[in-house]
């Protein structure tokens, strides 16, 4: 692969996972009340870590890395809870939790990879596709003009959302090869030009970044490690390691790769070992993105090259934030509609994953319809637990976690338990859903 082809495709990969990225610490900055100046670290040093922990999970070797083409990305699982041990225990409380809470999952890694009996297609398939219906509201606030906005809805920003997705499915129908491959950035590129001709693109924000921001240990202070946010935290790293199980198995298939126990273990460390870093610099947890297995798929280039390209790029586009500015003169219809095609996609392939299972069973099909339901449920009502406890809350806000857990609470209730009743080990019973 050609040097341009490998950054345009690596390109194509960070302004898949950018919004994402840069949204959590906006969130959680304003909701902390950050200065401008700390709000620029925060965001300045979420795209360094993104890249080096984007780098640690495609870098495989014996201890960490699962080696598929994944990128990392600050999770939004953890922005509700972030937000309210920095208001309860204060920052320095937040990182504590991150570090302990990376800490306790290189720990865990090598055990938790022998739960794979709780994750056969079933559980998977209902993942993947949950966590693909849960995105699709964002692209399509996004398409509208981006929530909140003045121009919500306009018919400029509809025309050009679709007039995106438009450019994006003629380039994929008639073309092959390289330019099929990079349709999504060639869509958001000549979306932006269009989009500037309508005066929709402000450069304000490339002409106040600085040039430089380097990284900084303890930016915001001390650690400070309270049992509290601790357990709050690592309740975090456990339902990401949940949906990050169901985004390897994609990437496997995808890749043709049968995953094993070892795999997931490098896979779980490497995440954790993301957690620490992004507590050490003050940064955030860690996790897959699915909004780039899509692209993958889309794509069809699965090469660890690309997304080792992409890694560094997030990783100077921290160190230089002017440049890192480039990507948020973007529009959001722009973006809204690249990321439908890619969140269908993500759909799609949970789709696929599903069906390897069996639907004349009854059971299969009840696991599907309450899982997805609830996930797709929650992303509609999400206002549904508002009463509950906050720390039980960080299992029901998102729709994602709630749609997961359900499908793997089920699975446990239909096909392992009775399995054991009548001595069969996990492992037969997982080689049964597959086959």
């Amino acid at each position: 692969m050609k040097p341009l082809q490998l950054c345009s495709l690596g390109v194509q990969h960070v302004l898949a996972m950018y919004a994402g990225a840069i949204i959590v610490p906006l969130i959680v900055g304003g909701a902390l009340h950050l200065t401008s100046e700390q709000l620029t670290y925060l965001v300045a040093i979420d795209l360094f870590t993104c890249g080096v922990a984007t780098l640690l999970q495609v870098w495989k070797n014996k201890f960490f890395g699962i080696g598929l083409p994944v990128m990392l990305g600050c999770t939004f699982t953890a922005v509700g809870p972030m937000i309210a041990i920095g208001q309860q225990y204060g920052l320095s409380a937040v990182y504590g939790a991150i570090i302990s809470a990376g800490l306790f999952v290189v720990i865990i890694a090598k055990y938790f990879s022998k739960l794979r009996v709780l994750f056969p297609p079933i559980v998977t398939g209902s993942v993947v596709t949950v966590i693909g219906l849960t995105l699709v509201p964002a692209a399509m606030n996004n398409m509208a003009g981006g929530q909140g906005a003045k121009d919500f809805g306009d018919i400029s920003n509809i025309a050009l959302s679709f007039g995106v997705l438009a450019l994006i499915v003629i380039l994929y129908r008639f073309f092959t090869g390289f330019i099929r491959s990079i349709s999504i950035l060639l869509g958001m590129v000549i979306g932006t030009i269009a989009a500037a001709l309508m005066g929709k693109v402000d450069v304000g924000a490339v002409a106040e970044a600085s040039w430089v921001h380097l990284p900084h240990v303890f930016y915001f202070g001390i650690p400070t490690f309270n049992a509290t946010a601790i357990l709050t935290m690592i309740l975090v790293a456990l339902v990401n390691l949940v949906e990050s199980t169901g985004v390897y198995f994609a990437l496997g298939d995808i890749c043709s790769r049968k995953l094993t126990d070892n795999d997931l273990a490098s896979g779980y460390r490497a995440e954790g070992l993301a957690m620490v870093i992004g507590g050490l610099l003050n940064a955030f947890p860690y996790t897959t993105y699915s909004q780039n297995v899509g692209l993958v798929q889309l794509s069809g280039v699965k090469t660890r090259r690309v997304i080792y390209a992409a890694g560094i790029m997030l990783i100077v586009l921290g160190l230089v934030p002017k440049i890192a500015a480039l990507a948020t003169i973007i529009p959001a219809p722009v973006l809204g509609g690249a990321m439908l095609a890619m969140f269908g996609m993500v759909i799609a392939y949970g789709i696929k994953m599903l069906s390897q299972v069996e639907f004349a069973s009854q059971e299969n099909l009840f696991i599907i319809a309450c899982s997805v339901g609830m996930g797709l449920g929650v992303t509609a009502v999400p206002n549904l637990f508002a009463e509950l406890p906050a720390s039980i809350r960080i299992l029901t806000d998102s729709g994602i976690v709630a749609g997961s857990l359900t499908a793997i609470v089920l699975n446990i209730l239909f096909h392992v338990l009775p399995n054991k009743k009548r001595v069969k080990s996990a492992s037969s019973v997982y080689q049964q859903q597959v086959s």
